[in-house]
């Protein structure tokens, strides 16, 4: 399988890159992407969640501790739950977040996907979610997976990242440039 060297240039990316192939070669490449989700949802809805893995004073042993005791309640399958172990040995939490983006943008090219990243003010219902989908897939050709996060800072709209191209319809970029345009 061929990465490209943006992905396991970064940190995040060789530990996405390395999670990745373990899933791949033992069949659990589902499995780990329905744990992976569950975790980023927990990540955006536990404010505790996000200092744990945001802090560097809690010690390596209570952070092990403390995603142990996530793995029930998540419903983390083994090889998450033992990855997510490494991560804390290795002083490694704070980069969850990119991790599971590198690995969902693996996982969608291994599949023969597009990934796209959208970003939106309010979360999107699921009609919304398949016209936006529809509307990327006819723009790219192919199948896309959206990987959708929510960012009340943009106001409003949607940004879309497509690779390397980005589409930035939020009201703080219009606002932005209005302002910048009535200055002169």
């Amino acid at each position: 399988m061929e990465h490209s060297g943006g992905i396991q240039a970064s940190l995040s990316g060789r530990y996405a890159t390395a999670l990745f192939e373990l899933a791949r070669d033992n069949g659990k490449l589902d499995q780990v992407g329905t744990s992976l989700r569950a975790l980023r949802q927990a990540l955006t809805d536990s404010a505790d969640l996000k200092r744990l893995v945001a802090s560097p004073l809690i010690s390596r042993s209570d952070a092990a501790k403390a995603v142990s005791a996530l793995t029930g309640p998540l419903g983390l399958d083994p090889l998450t739950a033992n990855f997510l172990g490494v991560l804390a040995h290795n002083r490694r939490l704070g980069v969850l977040g990119a991790i599971i983006r590198d690995f969902t943008t693996l996982s969608a090219r291994h599949r023969g996907e597009t990934s796209a990243q959208v970003i939106t003010a309010h979360p999107l219902d699921s009609g919304q979610m398949a016209a936006l989908t529809a509307r990327l897939k006819s723009m790219v050709g192919s199948e896309v997976a959206v990987d959708a996060t929510v960012d009340p800072k943009i106001l409003g709209g949607l940004i879309v990242r497509l690779g390397s191209r980005q589409i930035d319809g939020s009201i703080r970029t219009k606002l932005n440039a209005l302002a910048t345009a009535m200055k002169g």
